[in-house]
């Protein structure tokens, strides 16, 4: 028996540290890595439970071709073979623009991006643009400072006031809570902001529950409240642009109409300023508000409200949405929309595929990514990955992706990979290591890329994934960290600030925040026939669309306030039905929700009525390319 250190490379801000045990060629056990500084020891219960995953009867072994409304196995020569084949006719016949790649964020792990690279010197072909998950927040953040970043994450241990705005950390970012927790032990007050209630407000001393998209409102009645009370820092100006026009707008209405336009009581939103300006106070964005339609708008004005109190580029202040995972690694080899022929935006995927033309899209490839499952408007998605002349997916299970496409190619799981990862919730870095063998039959998404490049006559493709590992790693070597290092343990960025903007100097064309202040603070309503807002959450048993069969078994629930569900009674199963589409679900109520909110799980699978995205209609955000996935208005009805 022997334990092997690794890290954790799924779409989660922690990054964890793993320690797994291995006995005779399997792994027995998982457990935090005790060394890590952030992961401390203990791992999130998915992680806890990831061994269901990885020995699953249902996890692929073998390329999967479809075979009418089923797949069966063939040798991974003829599946390279049948993809190079169609690859080289495509681009023959109508470019590389024919051709889209598609990789999503299912992996964080670095070398996931050299397929990107196969496919730029193949092609270079289309992609996608825009990020469901957090592109309206990037947006935000690179307009108004010129670059997206955090303080260090302990820096929260100098803070008085920390609001955790719109982010529920029990279920996204569990080693966060540590600390939170030691910044109370310390005096730090936490204020919780959140129209869903959760464990999040029982640790905080103030919890606010605005209505759906009323961010903006009472983000701008905390800026008229400073300003009426002296808590605007008096150097604001010198540092930000547009503050007089910013002013005038938070003025144009009362504290009292903010508070009622953010549907909090007014107390509320003046107990939140005054501990907000007794600071250094920090902001922590959830990536909630931002998937609204003004989500990016949402994300800017915290943004504001943090610069104009003097709460920006201060120790124990910031306003932290991303820590630059990407930041220390060097991806110069890729070009992505410099040189794409065609860029698709991703929350709008299926229509866009549907509606491209001269030439059409003939062919996708998938890699990291259920888009079937995780896009708004599941079916068209569906429908469009059908219609294609060749679909590839790279994936480890026949997921609802899968069963749309033509060819499945299976992959590692992250305790087979070789790579390395960088975190959104921290500074730190990890390697991340193979821990077992894959089962025979499973390639990596890299061995696979250079099984595709030599088919498809791409010369001097750089088969070495160590090589690849050291480019990646060039500038973290010059600054001193190799990846030898690296391989000791995780170490800090040595590029990442400690405190961000600390001189004030914003990497915007002024050098100065870029104050937004234009503003629509009306958000998301609910309509007469559908008086409720569709929320679909993070759930902490399940990452996304990746999870064992088990927890996607019967219909999911749905969550609504008890006077939302008159003639219904709880445990009922009841549909869901927004304009676009419907499902069933088991009734619960809850009386600490909202009136205008209908709490269901994201990652639910299609295949097996689960998943929330047949209801939500495809609509980018105001900037970024995100998703608009809770501005659908939904209604009960009975089965």
């Amino acid at each position: 028996m022997r334990t092997i250190r690794t890290h954790c490379n799924r779409d989660c801000p922690d990054a964890c540290g793993i320690v797994a045990t291995v006995d005779d060629g399997k792994i027995v056990k998982l457990a935090g890595d005790p060394d890590h500084p952030v992961t401390e020891g203990f791992l999130c219960y998915r992680t806890n439970k990831f061994l269901e995953r990885q020995y699953d009867p249902d996890r692929i072994t073998s390329p999967m071709l479809r075979n009418g409304e089923t797949f069966v196995p063939i040798s991974w020569d003829e599946a390279l073979d049948r993809i190079a084949s169609t690859m080289l006719k495509i681009r023959e016949e109508d470019g590389g623009s024919a051709i889209l790649n598609y990789r999503s964020g299912g992996s964080l792990g670095m070398m996931k991006l050299v397929s990107d690279h196969l496919f730029e010197q193949f092609g270079p072909v289309s992609i996608k643009s825009g990020d469901i998950c957090s592109g309206a927040g990037d947006a935000a953040q690179l307009k108004d400072f010129g670059e997206e970043d955090s303080n260090d994450l302990f820096d929260l241990l100098n803070s008085k006031t920390i609001v955790i705005w719109g982010k529920n950390p029990f279920v996204s970012n569990v080693h966060l809570l540590p600390v939170l927790r030691r910044a109370k032990d310390r005096g730090a007050r936490l204020i919780q902001i959140d129209p869903v209630h959760h464990r999040g407000a029982d640790l905080a001393s103030l919890y606010l529950q605005p209505r759906p998209g009323g961010d903006i409102a009472l983000a701008l009645g905390v800026m008229r409240h400073l300003f009426d009370h002296g808590g605007i820092d008096p150097e604001a100006s010198q540092y930000c642009d547009h503050f007089e026009d910013l002013r005038e707008s938070f003025s144009e209405s009362t504290v009292e109409e903010w508070a009622n336009l953010a549907d909090v009581p007014v107390g509320q939103l003046v107990e939140l300023a005054t501990s907000y300006a007794d600071g250094p106070s920090a902001i922590l964005v959830g990536w909630g508000m931002q998937r609204r339609r003004n989500g990016s708008a949402a994300v800017r004005t915290l943004d504001a409200l943090g610069a104009v109190s003097g709460n920006v580029g201060v120790s124990g202040g910031g306003v932290s949405f991303y820590f630059k995972r990407r930041g220390p690694f060097d991806t110069s080899f890729l070009k992505g929309e410099q040189v794409a022929p065609r860029q698709l935006l991703e929350p709008l995927l299926g229509q866009e595929i549907l509606a491209a033309d001269d030439p059409p899209i003939r062919m996708v490839w998938i890699s990291n990514g259920n888009p079937v499952a995780m896009l708004p408007n599941s079916r068209v998605v569906a429908e469009a990955l059908e219609s294609r002349e060749f679909t590839v997916l790279v994936d480890s299970f026949l997921t609802d992706t899968a069963r749309h496409v033509d060819l499945v190619l299976p992959t590692t799981t992250m305790l087979e990979d070789d790579d390395i990862v960088g975190a959104y919730g921290h500074h730190w870095l990890g390697k991340v290591r193979p821990v077992v063998d894959p089962p025979d039959g499973v390639r990596t998404d890299f061995q696979i890329s250079c099984a595709l490049a030599e088919r498809l006559g791409v010369v001097g493709y750089d088969t070495d994934s160590r090589s690849w590992q050291r480019r990646i790693m060039s500038r973290l070597a010059d600054a001193g960290i190799t990846l030898e290092s690296l391989e000791e343990g995780p170490q800090r960025n040595p590029l990442a600030p400690t405190i961000l903007f600390a001189d004030r100097r914003f990497a915007t064309p002024s050098g100065k925040v870029n104050l937004i202040h234009s503003f629509d603070s009306e958000g998301p309503r609910p309509t007469v026939d559908r008086p409720l807002l569709l929320a679909a959450l993070a759930d902490g048993k399940r990452q996304a669309s990746q999870t064992p069969s088990r927890l996607q078994s019967g219909p999911d629930s749905v969550t609504v306030h008890p006077d939302m569900a008159a003639g219904f009674t709880a445990g009922e199963r009841v549909i869901v039905e927004s304009a676009l589409g419907s499902l069933e679900a088991i009734l619960k109520l809850d009386p600490r929700q909202r009136r205008d909110m209908a709490l269901m799980t994201k990652g639910g699978w299609l295949h097996r009525g689960r998943c929330a995205n047949v209801m939500v209609r495809a609509r980018a955000t105001d900037d970024g390319g995100g998703a608009c996935y809770y501005d659908e208005p939904v209604r009960l009805l009975p089965l």
